[in-house]
């Protein structure tokens, strides 16, 4: 069996075993009671493999260095919040400034035009989420083009310093009381659509079937599928050039300016995205979240889960959200046993432990888990392996 056929059955592989745990999510959120902590983890995870993989595509893909992602995924979540919060509740969330200045709501206009019963209402309310999140994104796109103009004429450290003082300056910005019909200044917007209001309920208002968990992991799929075809397509092999080497990759006629807005502009459109789940998956929108240590998070796991692999990012950020806020949450509990207490288990120990962890990973790990390689390649390289072993062939 040649290479090539290898690989596209560790690709074929691949696809059955993201079929599969798709199916055991779904058949597991109906089971079991949505209050484990398994559901959150997952649900975050998802939000945070897609960020994490916009962030690679940039980072890891294209060799430049960007700081901005919280800022991206700032804007597409108050995009989000904004174009989906109910008419009939925006006065309740813009309290303190009277009324809204948006007067409508992309799920009840698609409501109006097919009709807010039965089937309709359900078709509205994923058609008015679908568009909310491609806006939101949009949104995210063009302040990076904007942004871009200026800031991809410079390299390295000087492009992550100048990305990561606009989501200071954009966080200050979506704060400021004049904008404050807008974006509810410093204060939060909520009562938007969220994972769970895709839960399906009968007409007593009893949920029959969950997908609460199912939509964010789908969606964040669709997003990362699609970057995928772009990294394997002639822009995604520029992109590459474009990291090894720039001025041979401007010999060669890739158009350097046109190629690092095109990554930077895809990068922060699905980090909007990102922006608009991780809204979803919190009920809220505030801008003092978005703060730069999310960036460093985010490009924490790209490293932990290898620069310049898309597999790893989705295996890092999944470990990372289950480490962080499930694992070793034991440890922030004082633990006695036979009236000895055990000492250092505290509040606040889980982040030192967890700390020491990441350290041990990069420190023995330099590549990350995955490296530049993706789950088929390891797919493939089993099979080959194995069939070596049948075969009595030495492991070379």
């Amino acid at each position: 069996m040649s290479k090539e056929e290898r690989l596209r059955r560790g690709q074929r592989i691949t696809w059955l075993l993201v079929a599969a745990l798709l199916l055991l999510v779904l058949v597991l959120e109906n089971v079991i009671p949505p209050s484990r902590m398994l559901f959150p983890v997952l649900k975050k995870g998802a939000v945070y493999a897609l960020v994490v993989v916009s962030m690679n595509l940039l980072n890891g893909f294209t060799g430049l260095f960007s700081l901005g992602q919280a800022g991206f995924m700032l804007v597409g979540a108050y995009t989000y919040a904004i174009l989906t919060i109910p008419t009939a509740l925006r006065d309740g969330v813009y309290y303190l400034y009277g009324r809204s200045a948006v007067h409508f709501s992309l799920p009840e206009m698609y409501a109006r035009l097919l009709g807010s019963s039965g089937l309709g209402g359900a078709v509205s309310l994923t058609l008015g989420v679908l568009t909310a999140l491609v806006c939101a994104g949009l949104s995210s796109a063009l302040a990076a083009w904007l942004i871009g103009l200026s800031v991809l004429r410079l390299r390295s450290d000087y492009l992550g310093i100048a990305t990561l003082g606009f989501g200071e300056i954009i966080r200050a910005i979506y704060q400021w009381d004049k904008l404050g019909p807008i974006t509810n200044g410093a204060n939060m917007l909520k009562s938007f659509p969220t994972f769970t209001s895709f839960n399906i309920k009968n007409t007593q208002g009893q949920i029959v079937l969950r997908l609460s968990t199912l939509v964010p992991l789908m969606l964040a799929g669709v997003c990362i599928g699609i970057m995928l075809l772009l990294i394997n397509s002639s822009y995604g092999r520029a992109f590459k050039a474009i990291r090894e080497d720039e001025v041979a990759a401007e010999a060669m006629g890739i158009n350097l300016a046109r190629h690092k807005m095109m990554a930077f502009c895809t990068s922060a459109f699905f980090a909007g995205v990102g922006g608009a789940m991780l809204a979803m998956y919190q009920n809220q929108v505030q801008a003092k979240a978005f703060t730069a240590a999310m960036t460093y998070e985010i490009l924490l796991i790209v490293v932990l889960g290898g620069i310049g692999s898309v597999s790893g990012s989705c295996i890092a950020s999944f470990l990372f959200i289950a480490s962080s806020e499930w694992w070793l949450r034991f440890l922030d509990n004082a633990l006695y046993i036979g009236g000895f207490k055990v000492p250092l288990l505290r509040n606040g120990f889980r982040l030192v432990v967890f700390s020491f962890i990441i350290m041990i990973v990069v420190l023995f790990f330099r590549q990350g888990l995955m490296g530049s390689r993706e789950l088929p390649e390891l797919i493939a390289g089993f099979w080959q392996r194995k069939h070596k072993a049948k075969a009595g062939e030495p492991h070379g």
